[in-house]
């Protein structure tokens, strides 16, 4: 952006906190018209708040938005749409209506503008569709038009979604992961309009976690870590000093690594030709007592399909798991449980806890069977496992009878962890268990999975953030696209090794 050329949108020291944790820092950003810059960071980094601030979602916020040089208030989706702010949601189900057709969907909006009954005039509705569907050089037929819109795949559902923001002309288009559900092909016509839209004057944040996609389409790269922009380049950009921008920056403490290879106890957990992802290589990995293994990787390497599948969640397609020398082939998580095999998930909210449970009751959820007598939950053994876990997490709660809700985030995320340690796991599995929380809570977290090793477990802790890997593991491996590119211990899984193999691996 030249000097005197006003920014279509620009933000100035925004700040925003939730539950008194900071999540964005005074972020000071501008979006020049025609340019297209690319927002890389890791999960929990802001990313989400700043586009939620952009699109009028989170309104109590610090600092100041302007677009084309005049300051706005941001107050409402609608209100950001109105002045030409446009966002196309990584969650698909976000912009779809469920029970409208595929053109009610695409001009939404413009029948939503209507007095009286907005969806009259199904022709009109059907002519206009093929308009802004030629704009994007979509080819549906007048069939498939009519249809609900809920019978389009995944990947038609995203182009329509992308099709309805561009027929307004935005000042500014976010398109938040807008490759997460396409084909190749599929890719390549976004990739072409992106372009298109650049030369046409559109201001583009494209949000990605790809960076053959950032590399490609984006004139500039900023990169958000913990709140903060640490990161601003223009191209040709500098991968290397992306990444450390985005995964790694001094601590104020790390915890030592004591354990070297050769040092580890016996192999508890053992997979053998596991494929995460249909046509990569697959992997051997062995876990093993008193010993956290660490597996550190960008968003999409196959962190989370790794613990799903060890899980039973999502079993593995291909190889071989034996667990203590048998044989292990989990085919839900209630497999799993049985076996020992403990997953604290990556969304705690939707994966792990249950809202208006008290705390006691969610940690012994995937217990009641042992707590039960004719069929009947003991409520006084319920209460007594809920206290004995907060005593061991320090959880910060007025008591085990307190609803989640109730609590903090990193208080929600011990209860989480502190269920699976309620019944000592032979495998305690840990994806993204960091994402959230505070310092303290992070450490006593830490401190439990080593504690927990120590006395014979084998414990595994997946994350895109290398400082967190690096301060409670022994060994850090690195996955991208579903593969092993580095396997290390001790001193020689050290920082700057695991960046420059994480760089040289997307």
């Amino acid at each position: 952006m030249s000097p005197t050329e006003t920014p279509a949108v620009a933000l100035t020291d925004v700040s925003m906190a939730f539950g008194g944790r900071t999540v964005l820092a005074s972020v000071s950003l501008d979006i020049a018209p025609g340019s297209v810059v690319a927002l890389l960071g890791a999960n929990g980094a802001g990313k989400s708040t700043l586009i939620k601030i952009l699109s009028g979602v989170h309104t109590d916020h610090g600092g100041e938005v302007r677009v084309d040089g005049s300051p706005v208030a941001l107050d409402s989706p609608l209100a950001a749409r109105r002045l030409g702010i446009q966002t196309v949601h990584q969650r698909i189900g976000e912009g779809i209506v469920p029970g409208l057709s595929v053109a009610e969907n695409l001009v939404f909006e413009e029948l939503a503008q209507r007095r009286g009954n907005p969806f009259l005039g199904g022709r009109a509705t059907l002519a206009r569709a093929r308009e802004i569907q030629a704009g994007l050089g979509l080819e549906w037929s007048d069939s498939v038009l009519k249809q609900d819109v809920t019978e389009l795949g995944i990947s038609d559902r995203q182009l329509l979604i992308l099709a309805r923001a561009l027929a307004t002309r935005p000042r500014l288009l976010i398109l938040d992961e807008p490759t997460s559900a396409l084909s190749a092909a599929e890719a390549e016509r976004l990739f072409a309009l992106v372009r298109r839209m650049r030369e046409d004057g559109i201001a583009v944040l494209y949000v990605s976690h790809r960076l053959g996609e950032i590399d490609a389409l984006a004139d500039r790269l900023v990169v958000l870590r913990d709140g903060l922009l640490t990161g601003d380049q223009a191209k040709p950009f500098d991968w290397d000093a992306a990444l450390r921008a985005m995964l790694a920056q001094a601590q104020e403490a790390t915890t030592a690594r004591p354990v070297r290879e050769g040092d580890q106890g016996a192999t508890v957990l053992s997979l053998r030709g596991v494929r995460l992802f249909e046509g990569r290589s697959p992997l051997d990995l062995d876990l093993r007592t008193g010993e956290v293994t660490g597996v550190v990787g960008l968003l999409g390497a196959g962190k989370t399909e790794l613990a799903r599948g060890l899980f039973g969640a999502e079993p593995f397609t291909t190889g071989t798991l034996e667990l203590d020398g048998t044989a292990y082939a989990p085919r839900r998580p209630a497999d799993a449980i049985r076996a020992g095999v403990h997953l604290v998930p990556e969304d705690r909210h939707a994966d792990a806890l249950v809202p208006g449970w008290s705390v006691a009751q969610n940690i012994s959820l995937p217990f009641l069977r042992s707590l039960s007598r004719a069929g009947l939950v003991q409520r006084s053994e319920e209460d007594a496992l809920g206290r004995a876990t907060v005593e061991a997490l320090g959880v910060v709660t007025r008591d085990e009878h307190s609803t989640v809700e109730e609590l903090s985030g990193g208080n929600q995320q011990k209860v989480v962890v502190g269920r699976w340690l309620a019944q000592t796991p032979r495998v305690l599995i840990l994806d993204e268990p960091f994402r959230g929380v505070d310092i303290g809570a992070r450490r006593d977290i830490g401190r439990r999975a080593r504690t927990l090793a120590a006395e014979g477990a084998a414990v595994l802790v997946l994350s895109a953030d290398v400082d967190e890997v690096l301060e409670i593991a022994d060994r850090v491996v690195v996955l991208a696209a579903g593969e092993i590119h580095l396997d290390a211990h001790g001193e020689d899984a050290e920082r700057d090794r695991v960046i420059q193999t994480i760089s040289a691996s997307v």
